[in-house]
């Protein structure tokens, strides 16, 4: 006891000349420097006594978090000038000893993350990356983290490619690992749609009149060249892009959703063409629905499903939303579409009276939120309104034999 003593005094006694300084500006009166203190020195014995928790750690950390806020608050106010990161050195000493005495938690390493990603401290967030993804390979959350961050924060794909190909490695029986690698390269699809648009490359002859950076902000992160038609064709004598140069662009596998599609193949193969694995693919897909590939995509995904696992109502229920897969309701296209999906309903019902309870319920969950729409087609309401209750029927009932 006496050495936790020892040692929770000498981590405090540090701390004195800052508190002095905050005192001498100000910035705390003296009354809550005490407090500070004193609570500074409740988490310093409990973290050096024998046997504490992670959760000593996690609290004292969110302590000196919301510290630190209410300290740069002042300054601000104040208009005075302070060392700008002390608070954060703090806080990283304190994550920093935390994970190196419960390595094994999980939890506290992501608290460590994402507060390095809220401060931007991208080169130490990338020395924790390292340290966390080497103690604890088998967990997906930290792959998926570590990629999601690569690309979203630097725009290198190469990296964030890197982090899932070697995080399935380790975690090859964790379906959300596949999902979420397809679902990576389809952020980049999107990413790259957005850029061609703003560039004026997306076949369209007309460049957008507007900036929209404002409305889609990191529309702009991915590091491409700054293409022009000229670039393209050198000798072109206007100044429209060449259409076959941007036909061949287009027809890349980084945007035909060629590689969504080998994921999918492939985590199809090891998890034995699992149909509960297939709809999960297909919803993830179904998100990026403005984005040009997605229907190729979705094509294969419920060509690869009816082949191995036709009866299933996962399978079903993506044949049958299909139709209308990237649609809006309010589109001219919609109607003649929806009617080929009540179409596939029937013939499901009727070809499949064993799993006609499970469909109608996928129906259900599909239709309910079409048939609340108030800006749709009278028509189409109602047609959408009267499945969705025939449908609830069904779900509700006993079982066909």
């Amino acid at each position: 006891m006496a050495a936790a003593s020892d040692k929770a005094r000498f981590y405090l006694e540090q701390q004195v000349p800052e508190l002095k300084e905050f005192e001498k500006k100000k910035i705390f009166p003296k009354e809550e420097i005490t407090s500070i203190l004193k609570k500074r020195s409740e988490f310093e014995h409990k973290i050096n006594a024998r046997g504490p928790l992670p959760a000593d750690y996690a609290r004292y950390a969110e302590y000196e978090m919301n510290l630190d806020t209410l300290r740069r608050k002042r300054i601000k106010r104040l208009g005075i000038k302070a060392p700008a990161h002390s608070g954060q050195r703090r806080i990283f000493f304190i994550l920093e000893r935390a994970t190196k005495k419960f390595h094994g938690d999980v939890g506290l390493w992501m608290q460590y993350i994402e507060y390095a990603r809220k401060q931007k401290a991208h080169k130490k967030l990338s020395q924790i990356f390292m340290n966390a993804l080497r103690l604890h390979p088998t967990k997906p959350e930290l792959w998926i983290y570590a990629a999601r961050y690569t690309l979203e924060e630097h725009a290198d794909m190469t990296q964030a490619r890197s982090y899932m190909q070697r995080g399935l490695r380790f975690c090859k029986n964790s379906q959300n690992m596949w999902i979420q690698y397809a679902k990576l390269e389809m952020i980049y699809i999107t990413k790259l749609g957005a850029r061609q648009r703003i560039l004026g490359l997306d076949g369209s002859r007309q460049a957008p009149a507007v900036d929209h950076s404002d409305t889609d902000p990191n529309a702009d992160m991915i590091a491409l060249p700054q293409i022009t038609g000229e670039d393209i064709n050198p000798s072109a004598s206007n100044d429209e892009p060449d259409q076959v140069a941007l036909q061949n662009l287009n027809a890349t596998p980084a945007l035909t959703g060629a590689i969504p599609i080998a994921i999918f193949d492939t985590a199809s193969k090891q998890f034995n063409n699992s149909d509960v694995l297939g709809h999960d693919f297909y919803n993830m897909i179904l998100e990026f629905e403005n984005t040009p590939c997605v229907k190729r995509i979705l094509d294969h995904i419920v060509e690869s499903m009816l082949a191995e696992h036709a009866t299933s109502p996962h399978t079903q229920i993506c044949y049958i939303m299909l139709p209308v897969a990237g649609l809006t309701p309010t589109s001219p296209q919609f109607p003649s579409s929806f009617g080929t999906s009540l179409a596939r309903i029937k013939e499901s019902m009727e070809k499949q009276p064993s799993t006609s309870q499970r469909l109608a319920s996928e129906i259900v969950k599909w239709l309910q939120p079409i048939a609340s729409l108030e800006d749709i087609d009278p028509a189409l309401k109602t047609v959408a309104a009267a499945t969705v209750r025939s449908a609830e029927r069904t779900a509700s009932g006993p079982l066909a034999s």
